[in-house]
């Protein structure tokens, strides 16, 4: 299948022609895709960006007022995480319909209107009489969010040029971990004073704003080529990219990172609020400004990726992560704020490198590919969050430092095998280098 038959753009090797002297995005030269310092970068980077915050902030709302929730609504830590789970597991059930629908309409206009779904409901939820309401909510919430992330990185793939994409999307990632960590400081400071209900309809309000200025700024597309809905081009497109073995190593790698990450962060507010620490809820929330590091980690993931190609990056990102539960463990304040600075740059790392691996590894229908990426990525995040919750019902902070060593082993694992296929792969042609083996 040809990239206009998907609506994908050309492959990315094509840039490898490009010349040094061509004016980035300029409409005459070989390739007129953006680039940095090129006309529309910057308003694309800021607007992705704001998106990026919207949805984060509007997915993981309910993530620091947990113990609130469960207090008011007289639930359990697993009960409440549901909150949590419904808004991821919808994304993931969701993503890949969505991108379907990209495919078809358009990048734009499909991230477009699903923010404005997203921050209707998110104005809804304040009011949600009961956990079962509020936890419908939340999943008509996530299956809004799900036409964002597969659109928005498959938008970076047709309009940014390669040599640029894995920083162009580092930029959305750290949209989301700036998103993260927004919607969790200013929730945790406002349900202080006013109760978990205020919290989230200020972060509905303020996803009001990042979705009128993201459709502001969005530059048009100029290389979405439309779609087919039909059912069989679908089927036929994810049955290509679930047959890749490069893929499917990149989804599972993806989903694991995000297994740690959810479990950490839906449960360390009911660690903080108990003994030792017994943290007022505002200083509970203040503790993902650690996100900022995320922000950071996943901003520098292109010249990471640079310096010791995918498989060490990949290596770095789950060493820090595992090192960071470790230190999670300690019962001093200081050392768990460093264990989770430390789970939050290897997070955020290795999503940044995995997600743009596979922007780059497909070669038609990217936008199913960002899809099943994705799909996988809240898959982990809804698994994280509930068996997260579940071990530290029965076995304390412990019992979930416990599943995310068991998911960082599996990255590593992953990794490992991918290299070794890759090495298989050398006698009859090079590997590229979108193997995992670099």
């Amino acid at each position: 299948m040809t990239p206009a038959d998907t609506g994908a753009s050309t492959t990315v090797d094509a840039a490898a022609s490009v010349s040094a002297t061509d004016t980035p995005g300029a409409p005459g030269s070989p390739d007129s895709r953006m680039a940095p310092g090129g006309p529309g970068y910057r308003r694309m980077s800021l607007a992705l960006f704001l998106a990026g915050v919207a949805t984060f902030a509007l997915l993981y709302s309910t993530q620091a007022l947990l113990p609130l929730i469960s207090g008011d609504m007289g639930v359990s830590a697993s009960d409440a995480s549901w909150t949590v789970a419904a808004a991821t597991g919808g994304l993931a059930v969701f993503v890949l319909p969505m991108s379907v629908l990209s495919e078809r309409f358009g990048r734009r206009t499909v991230m477009t209107a699903s923010l404005a779904v997203a921050v209707t409901v998110g104005l809804l939820v304040p009011f949600a009489p009961s956990l079962p309401a509020l936890v419908a909510l939340r999943a008509v919430q996530g299956a809004a969010l799900a036409g964002l992330p597969a659109s928005a990185t498959a938008y970076l793939a047709e309009e940014v040029r390669p040599r640029a994409l894995v920083t162009a999307i580092g930029l959305f990632v750290a949209g989301n971990s700036v998103g993260g960590m927004s919607g969790r400081v200013i929730t945790g400071w406002v349900a202080q004073e006013w109760g978990w209900r205020v919290a989230v309809g200020v972060i509905g309000l303020v996803a009001v704003a990042c979705a009128v200025a993201f459709r502001m700024l969005l530059p048009a597309p100029r290389h979405f080529t439309p779609g087919s809905l039909r059912p069989r081009v679908l089927v036929r497109t994810v049955r290509d990219h679930l047959a890749n073995p490069l893929l499917r190593r990149l989804y599972a790698i993806g989903a694991l990172f995000m297994t740690v990450f959810g479990g950490v962060y839906t449960v360390i507010g009911y660690r903080l609020a108990e003994a030792p620490f017994s943290l007022p809820q505002g200083l509970i929330g203040s503790i993902f400004l650690v996100y900022l590091v995320g922000t950071v980690s996943a901003s520098t993931a292109g010249r990471l990726v640079g310096r010791l190609g995918r498989r060490g990056a990949l290596y770095l990102g789950g060493g820090t992560t595992a090192a960071g539960l470790l230190l999670s463990l300690a019962p001093s304040l200081p050392l768990v704020l460093l264990g989770l600075v430390l789970i939050t740059a290897g997070f955020f790392a290795g999503h940044a490198v995995a997600s743009s691996a596979v922007g780059k590894t497909a070669q038609h229908g990217r936008a199913q590919a960002s899809a099943l990426y994705q799909s996988a990525y809240y898959v982990g995040s809804s698994a994280g969050s509930t068996v997260g919750a579940v071990a530290f019902h029965s076995g304390g902070w412990a019992g979930t430092v416990g599943v995310g060593l068991l998911a960082v082993l599996g990255v590593v694992a992953i990794t490992v095998l991918g290299s070794l296929a890759a090495r298989r792969q050398a006698p009859d042609r090079p590997v590229r280098s979108l193997s995992l083996s670099r």
